[in-house]
């Protein structure tokens, strides 16, 4: 990318985005580390065999993550006039937009039986999201899916210029997950649920860089669906 030096208004957003990058990472690895060891410590000391799932490399096998993108951020997008595009990878397909997994591991426990029964993360490099307003293009991607963290960190790009890396962009609401779905005798595990937010400091940004005051870490982007090969 061109590195192109940003405006003032969005190095002041990259900052807030920055503050917060740094304790929020420390924790998602702190605690998917503590929670692997907890669930297998506790899936063995009881005897049972709790894992559903376990992919430790998720570049050999593909799959995808899609966001069916929620119906009150498409109709905010279109009153601010923004218009989202996929970037590079990633696809749209009418409010549904899918990016290419291409790296990561995760395990599965059975819900219930642990207090994070999805762990690892997922690595969508080279696909983004672009959000283009008055001749200004805000670009995120490289996405890294934490469930643990429930964070989704990424990279940021505004008008081609490399701004900031490894942000934590969009949160996820885990509550709404569904059970994970083995199809396919195994060979596919879908999950699908999750509510995406924007995260605060990334709303910040996008209002700064377009000078709105609309966005906040209230919006809800969509639900996401992802689905990975386990053979």
């Amino acid at each position: 990318m061109t590195m192109i030096k940003p405006s003032k208004k969005v190095l002041a957003g990259l900052a807030g985005l920055a503050l917060l990058a740094g304790p929020l990472a420390a924790c998602g690895s702190d605690d998917s580390d503590s929670s692997s060891n907890d669930s297998s410590s506790s899936s063995e000391s009881s005897g049972r065999i709790d894992y559903l799932a376990q992919i430790t490399d998720l570049s050999q096998n593909g799959g995808d993550t899609s966001v069916k993108l929620d119906p009150g951020f498409l109709e905010a997008l279109t009153t601010l006039k923004v218009t989202p595009s996929p970037f590079e990878d990633a696809t749209l397909d009418g409010d549904t937009i899918t990016f290419p997994i291409t790296g990561g591991n995760v395990g599965l426990f059975k819900p219930g039986t642990t207090p994070d029964y999805v762990v690892g993360q997922v690595q969508h490099e080279g696909s983004g999201l672009n959000l283009e307003a008055g001749g200004t293009t805000v670009t995120v991607g490289n996405f890294n899916v934490d469930p643990v963290a429930s964070l989704v960190y990424g990279d940021v790009a505004v008008d081609d210029a490399v701004a900031a890396t490894d942000i934590p962009i969009f949160r996820l609401d885990g509550t709404t997950l569904q059970e994970p779905d083995l199809a396919g005798g195994g060979n596919e595990v879908t999950l699908q649920g999750s509510g995406v937010f924007l995260t605060e400091g990334a709303a910040t940004l996008l209002n700064d860089t377009f000078g709105i005051q609309d966005l906040s870490g209230d919006v809800k982007v969509g639900v996401a669906t992802i689905k990975v090969k386990t053979a």
